[in-house]
């Protein structure tokens, strides 16, 4: 069927006159929601829900950094201490203070809504992410409508909104999700004034708006995750002033009264801090951390090229259509809106490939530029139609090995084959073969959309129902369980050889992290004591306790797995005698 409007520009977007509809069901409704924004909003409002909630409320605490995270939130809370960041007795000065305002912020609406023990639900902790990501689908359709059609703008967010690494981000109560909301509001912000610069529109009296979501966005972002935001903003309008050798558009954005609106948001809690801890926060978040990646921190080092490997696993389903629209993206390159788009994307990827400290979850604020720049191609027509096609096969194969690796998973820790997933593992494979059997350049939406849904079963699978099963991944879990049913009043505990954040949530920050012969001390000290001793640790609880003459009662055993430290774990809880 022949294309019924021009073939926009990147930067020049317009409508269609009428919808070109392949003749899929699934494109049809892509018709009837994009008749208008208030429509298409609310289709990727429920979209993100479908795809971000299955597992959201189910999956236990994750080690170690979301545990971390929950567990300091939880201690601003416990103390009323809004200013100080810590973990136990260490301070926890990585990051900013914005992540813990936000969680501590839901914990407390969850408690003022009656909500039993909100504070130990970590699904509590993970409504800011969860918050982030939805904006980032919202605001990536917002962004995208700076350059394409409202059509392709939903794609674009489709994209971002089923994509491996934004699903995983917004389940888990870190500052990752949160960051991209702010990342995709500043960037869209800053492309109206540059298109908008571009075309030589409104110069006398350009809109505050665009200022005011700008600057606000990098002052939400610099409070959330430090200086990192600056650093996408800065490279962009560096790779931009020098493909045009000018920056004139800069004062769209009203730089003086943007930076003084940033700092009035940013600086009263950096100067509490300082008054607080001197320069302890920005020698270990700024030397300690954020520089300190450059080498190989905590043993997430790795070559260049990790990133792009990870790319065809991180953004499925949208990775094989991006692959297809490269050659036509680098064709209209010089475009204003392409250029904007690519000037965001390679300086900040090519830092973080030349970073030795690779994390998967870095590069996930460039994702939308190129979910944009895909919708684009997908608009226009210009997938490519070279060998690259051949990768239209990944929307069945990452299904397949999925599903496989959950089944596998399952039997393996479980012994139980997760038979409820069954229906949902078949239709994720159904949907994703139908996007691979019916791709062609001109039916590339039709097949994007049926992976989409494909995505969707298997957030079910992965997420909904295996991840929550497997009990041994989550030993706390059992651990914090077995706490609670003992009948003495207020029962304190001690950990030997199992140190995990999680534990620490989950059974009370006054938890005792010590060796074996720490336990033993510990348990001596009084009635209703517990140590929880792993294996590995329990010669030396022994040893001390017939040194001291302590008399115990061995309870229960929980056996596991702790992914953090990638081996089998069992731990015995011990009690102090007469404990019950």
């Amino acid at each position: 069927m022949a294309e019924t409007y021009p073939t926009p520009r990147f930067g020049a977007p317009r409508e269609p006159k009428s919808s070109a509809n392949p003749g899929s069901r699934l494109v049809s409704m892509l018709d009837v929601v994009t008749a208008s924004h208030t429509r298409a909003v609310a289709f990727l409002l429920v979209c993100a829900l479908l795809l971000f909630l299955p597992g959201f409320f189910t999956i236990p605490p994750v080690d170690r950094d979301e545990a971390r995270f929950a567990q300091a939130t939880k201690q601003m809370v416990e103390s009323g201490d809004y200013v100080d960041i810590r973990f136990q007795e260490d301070v926890r000065y990585k990051k900013p203070v914005g992540i813990y305002w936000l969680q501590s912020a839901a914990v407390e609406i969850a408690s003022a809504l009656k909500l039993p023990k909100a504070e130990l639900r970590i699904w509590v902790y993970r409504i800011p992410s969860l918050i982030g990501a939805v904006g980032a689908v919202l605001m990536t359709y917002w962004a995208a409508l700076g350059f394409v059609t409202r059509r392709a703008a939903v794609l674009a967010a489709l994209m971002m909104c089923a994509s491996v690494l934004l699903g995983v981000e917004a389940r888990l109560a870190k500052t990752d999700a949160m960051l991209l909301f702010c990342v995709v509001a500043a960037m869209g912000a800053m492309a109206r004034a540059y298109l908008s610069w571009q075309r030589a529109e409104d110069e006398t009296h350009p809109p505050w708006s665009w200022p005011a979501i700008f600057w606000t966005a990098l002052a939400v972002g610099i409070l959330i995750k430090g200086p990192l935001i600056l650093m996408f903003a800065g490279l962009t309008i560096v790779a931009l002033a020098i493909q045009d050798r000018d920056s004139s558009w800069l004062w769209k954005l009203r730089p003086l009264w943007g930076l003084m609106w940033m700092l009035v948001l940013v600086l009263p809690w950096f100067i509490a801090i300082f008054w607080r801890a001197g320069d302890a926060f920005f020698a270990d978040s700024v030397g300690g951390d954020m520089l300190s990646k450059i080498g190989a921190q905590e043993s997430h080092g790795a070559p260049p090229g990790l990133y792009l490997a990870l790319f065809w696993i991180t953004f499925w389903p949208g990775a094989p259509l991006a692959a297809m629209a490269a050659p036509a993206v680098w064709r209209a390159r010089r475009e204003p809106g392409a250029q904007f788009l690519l000037a965001w994307l390679i300086p900040s990827w090519i830092v973080f490939e030349a970073v030795l400290t690779k994390l998967p979850h870095y590069v996930l604020p460039l994702y939308p530029a190129i979910a944009i720049l895909t919708a684009g191609a997908v608009e226009r027509r210009v997938l490519s139609r070279s060998w690259l096609m051949r990768g239209s096969a990944w929307w069945f194969a990452i299904p397949a090995a999925a599903s496989i690796t959950a089944v596998v998973g399952a039997v393996m820790l479980t012994r139980q084959p997760a038979f409820v997933a069954w229906p949902f593992i078949a239709a994720a494979l159904i949907f994703g073969l139908f996007a691979w059997w019916l791709y062609d350049n001109n039916r590339a939406e039709r097949s994007l959309l049926n992976a989409l849904v494909a995505a969707l079963m298997l957030a079910v699978v992965v997420y909904g129902i295996v991840l929550p099963s497997l009990t041994p991944l989550f030993p706390s879990i059992e651990i914090a369980r077995a706490l609670r049913n003992v009948t003495c009043v207020g029962p304190k505990a001690a950990a030997a050889g199992y140190h995990e954040p999680s534990l620490v949530f989950l059974t009370g920050t006054q938890t005792v992290l010590t060796d074996g012969s720490g336990a033993a001390d510990f348990l001596r000290q009084g009635s209703c004591r517990f140590a929880l001793i792993e294996q590995r640790s329990e010669r030396n609880f022994v040893q001390r306790a017939e040194a001291i003459g302590l008399r115990y009662k061995v309870g229960t055993r929980i056996d596991g797995y702790n992914f953090s430290q990638g081996r089998a774990i069992s731990i015995s809880i011990f009690r102090s005698e007469g404990t019950e």
